[in-house]
């Protein structure tokens, strides 16, 4: 069951449609993703979820409620991490919490959720003196306060380091285990690609796909690419020949072969017959990115 539904949003500032059509649904107990590059409409559209933005036509429903007209019910049951999401300097960590937590007629154990996010040691911490990864970790124990159904966590590891911003992800995938539905907001390929059970692709204000990780790089095509040195050389022909083979090339003192199926197996094979070894061997698989970038040029050319 749909505990989000977006169809036909449509947003436009100043007569520019931000967002342009947009639609897609997320299933009860999943991590969500939309995906996409700055300026594609993912912010606006989750702004427009959480009830922040009154959309200029479409039909939103979050855990069966009107995110414009019943706000008030909504907001103790979906909790937001924003994009900008600041503090005052000076506010300690176990300030914030409490304050927060006044806001909600029933609000989780701030304490215990400190801990489990790892903050457990900076009660009294000032907001500037946290990291930004720990920044990032308050700002979801915030939004988890409500014990909400839903929590929207959008670009929430912009400016991390890569050790920052591992730590986060476990951090979501912990939130889901809790029993909570995320839509999570990014334009890291590596981060969806972790994180994400299913991801709407973004492009120019539309959803240009709807699908999981694998989906969407099968639907561009899910080809390989070999890389290596081999140690004699290689007739073409041989490896052309083979099913699996799209193509050849030669790059320097390296041989590149593109194809589908057992690629790798195929081309070993029949080079080991031939007395050939494969040094520096390197195998590259169509990502996220590739599957992104083919995609919504698809989606632009049609």
């Amino acid at each position: 069951m749909a505990i989000i539904e977006v169809e036909n949003l449509v947003k436009r500032y100043g007569g520019h449609p931000a967002v342009n059509g947009a639609g897609f649904a997320v299933e009860r107990g999943e991590i969500f993703g939309i995906l996409g590059p700055n300026g594609a409409g993912k912010t606006t559209t989750v702004e427009c979820v959480e009830g922040l933005r009154t959309p200029d036509s479409g039909r939103i429903t979050v855990c069966g409620l009107d995110p414009q007209h019943d706000g008030a019910a909504l907001r103790h049951r979906l909790g937001a991490q924003l994009q900008h999401s600041e503090l005052p300097d000076k506010l300690e960590v176990g300030e914030a919490m409490e304050l927060y937590s006044s806001f909600y007629r029933a609000p989780a154990d701030w304490r215990e959720l400190l801990d489990v996010l790892g903050l457990g040691a900076k009660l009294r911490t000032r907001f500037r003196r946290l990291s930004g990864g720990q920044q990032q970790r308050l700002s979801i124990a915030l939004a988890l306060l409500g014990h909400p159904e839903v929590a929207v966590l959008d670009e929430l590891t912009t400016g991390l380091d890569p050790q920052a911003r591992r730590d986060v992800w476990d951090l979501v995938e912990r939130i889901r285990d809790r029993g909570v539905t995320v839509l999570l907001v990014t334009h890291f390929m590596e981060e969806a690609e972790r994180l994400c059970d299913r991801l709407a692709l973004f492009d120019a204000g539309r959803v240009v796909a709807v699908d999981t990780p694998a989906g969407l790089v099968s639907r561009a095509g899910d080809r390989q690419r070999l890389r290596f040195r081999p140690s004699a050389p290689v007739d073409h022909a041989l490896l052309t020949a083979l099913p699996e083979v799209a193509s050849v090339e030669r790059a320097g003192n390296r041989i590149v072969v593109t194809g589908t199926g057992d690629l790798l197996l195929a081309v070993t094979t029949v080079l080991t017959r031939h007395r050939i070894s494969l040094a520096e061997l390197r195998v590259e698989r169509t990502t996220l990115d590739d599957a992104f970038i083919t995609l919504t040029r698809r989606h632009t050319q049609s």
